[in-house]
């Protein structure tokens, strides 16, 4: 590949993680004005941002199959699409950092999110979810889960259940 065609997969990588997340943020905005909202409206607003989510899965779909130079990059932003069409993981920032292929800050949000349980900032019921959705986030990462988290998770396995309907492409990087 020229180093034309390097600039050009990193220039459609970075379009492609800048739309994931504009769509991601509009999915945490929508949740933090979800009160403001009546109904309908947050219903249709999230219906349409879903659309889009999926219309980003469809492209990145025809990408990874069609060029080979752009499977690697594409194929984790592909994955956080499906997670977050699937409704896998509720929270978006854990899409976002699953998208961009980032295990070192899951395992930060991870270490945050047990601090906010013990100082009573979360509830057990969402700390147990968010820290379910990471965990299965990594897993789906190839990250190396200890027996304690392996166990969590399978307590939880309503989370990683949600994967059950995600397609998984195997993306090898070159």
């Amino acid at each position: 590949m020229s180093s034309y065609g390097k600039a050009e997969t990193e220039k459609l990588k970075q379009n492609l993680e800048s739309q994931l997340d504009r769509l991601v943020e509009q999915l945490q905005d929508l949740e933090n004005c979800r009160d403001e909202l009546d109904p309908d409206e947050y219903e249709e607003t999230k219906e349409e941002t879903m659309e889009q989510l999926k219309e980003l899965n469809d492209s990145l779909s025809k990408l990874v199959n069609g060029d080979i130079s752009l499977i690697s990059a594409l194929g984790a932003v592909q994955l956080a699409t499906q997670a977050a069409i699937s409704q896998a993981f509720k929270t978006p920032e854990v899409i976002r950092l699953f998208g961009r292929r980032e295990p070192n800050q899951l395992r930060e949000r991870l270490l945050t999110i047990e601090q906010d349980l013990k100082f009573n900032k979360l509830s057990v019921e969402a700390s147990d979810r968010q820290k379910a959705e990471i965990l299965t986030a990594l897993r789906q990462l190839n990250e190396q889960l200890s027996t304690e988290e392996l166990q969590f998770l399978e307590k939880h396995n309503d989370i990683s259940n949600a994967f059950k309907n995600v397609k998984f492409v195997e993306v090898k990087d070159e």
